[in-house]
């Protein structure tokens, strides 16, 4: 049998982002874990124009070929981690826009967060997008991990070091997300929609 397919989304497309580092070190952790095949999604190389659709993306007719492509992509997935910086007590834009490209792509799927900003830790942005990927029909696992003054676990040459307990924390979060995605049938690639 083989192990459900789990794409690890950095949310961020600002020019110095955090957010690749951080998704490495949370998709070394989910290679570790084992129970997922694990892969990274950056929303900067995906490079979704603001939403340009002219259909709601419900009737799964989509007319670009970026939002087939992206369709394809978050298919061909059984489970997400989205890695989103907090802006302004939520989540940014780029985020935010991914998300609203689809519809029946994230239907059942369960979906779990690396949140990461200030004082706050990134815990508005996740607070803010529970109600969105509940509204798409997502499985929100019950436990995030937050990383708080995220400048600190940057090393000089730009490396991310996880503060003590994070990596605990980490594998806490994909051990629920393994036991959600096996309530569900694995997810099968579809052929372009549209």
């Amino acid at each position: 049998m083989s192990q459900p397919r789990l794409h690890i989304v950095v949310g961020s497309t600002r020019p110095g982002r955090r957010g690749p580092a951080i998704a490495g070190w949370f998709h070394e952790l989910a290679l570790e874990h084992a129970g997922f095949d694990a892969g990274l999604v950056d929303l900067a190389d995906v490079g979704l124009p603001l939403l340009d659709e002219p259909r709601p993306p419900q009737r799964g007719s989509y007319e670009h070929a970026h939002t087939r492509r992206w369709s394809e992509t978050v298919s061909a997935a059984d489970a997400f981690v989205f890695v989103v910086p907090e802006y302004n007590h939520s989540y940014n834009a780029a985020t935010k826009n991914a998300l609203d490209y689809l519809a029946r792509e994230w239907r059942g799927k369960p979906v779990a967060f690396v949140g990461y900003g200030g004082v706050a830790a990134g815990a508005r942005a996740v607070q803010a997008l529970l109600p969105v990927v509940i509204a798409l029909g997502m499985v929100p696992a019950a436990a995030a991990v937050q990383i708080p003054f995220v400048r600190l676990s940057f090393t000089a040459d730009g490396r991310f070091e996880p503060a003590p307990g994070l990596d605990e924390n980490a594998t806490g979060v994909l051990d629920d997300l393994l036991r959600l995605t096996a309530v569900r049938p694995a997810s099968r690639p579809t052929a372009p929609v549209g």
